[in-house]
């Protein structure tokens, strides 16, 4: 099982940053964007691979790259970085048009991780439960999908215990196209306290080189 490994505070660059938005002026902030995925979707159309765990993938990826989104408080609420997380994606059943929250465990290797999670997608399209799976594991982030239309801004509130939540949460829209490009938008939703502009800025400049280098979604050959 993975543990959570505290932060050095004497030695933490950002030590007074996260004090600052932590307790001092505690606050979230979104950004949304919009990923060029023109080469990505021409590649997933020659797939047998499912777009939306490809995004989930590319997602899980450049977020386990960096510690700052992969911080959780401890029980003495002092902050500290899981090893791994894993992605939680919603996945909706058209019938009862709700949505279940399932999760797969991130592996480097996207083929792997699409084998897991594809018939996860499948197994729980008519899911009654919100959790099917069960309770999540501590060290998971969110992924939800709205895949009915595009957007150019989107904001999530979150209410209750907020300020102890320094996972991102991330929403993906419809693809849209303009000027011969695709495009798909990415809401970011994230903690002050644990990452800053920069940050978000980083992981939306690598998701973008990543959905740029197709090598990751190529299929072994068919023995």
């Amino acid at each position: 099982m993975d543990v959570p490994i505290p932060i050095d505070l004497d030695t933490w660059p950002r030590r007074q940053h996260f004090e600052h938005y932590r307790r001092l002026v505690p606050c979230t902030y979104s950004i949304t964007v919009e990923l060029d995925v023109t080469a990505f979707t021409a590649a997933l159309r020659r797939s047998r691979r499912k777009s939306y765990i490809a995004q989930v993938w590319a997602l899980s990826t450049v977020v386990n790259r960096h510690d700052e989104f992969r911080m959780c408080l401890t029980a003495a609420e002092e902050p500290a970085v899981w090893p791994v997380v894993h992605p939680a994606f919603t996945v909706f059943n058209p019938e009862r048009e709700t949505f279940a929250c399932v999760w797969a465990p991130y592996d480097s290797d996207f083929g792997a991780f699409h084998d897991v999670a594809a018939p996860l997608l499948a197994e729980h399209s008519r899911a009654d439960d919100f959790f099917p799976q069960g309770e999540l594991p501590a060290n998971v982030f969110d992924v939800s999908s709205l895949p009915w239309a595009s957007f150019t801004g989107f904001n999530l509130n979150i209410g209750g215990n907020s300020w102890n939540h320094l996972a991102p949460i991330f929403t993906l829209g419809r693809y849209t196209e303009r000027d011969g490009r695709v495009l798909l938008p990415l809401a970011i939703q994230v903690h002050h306290a644990a990452t800053d502009g920069f940050h978000s800025a980083r992981l939306v400049n690598e998701l973008q080189s990543l959905m740029a280098d197709l090598s990751w979604l190529e299929e072994p050959p068919k023995a």
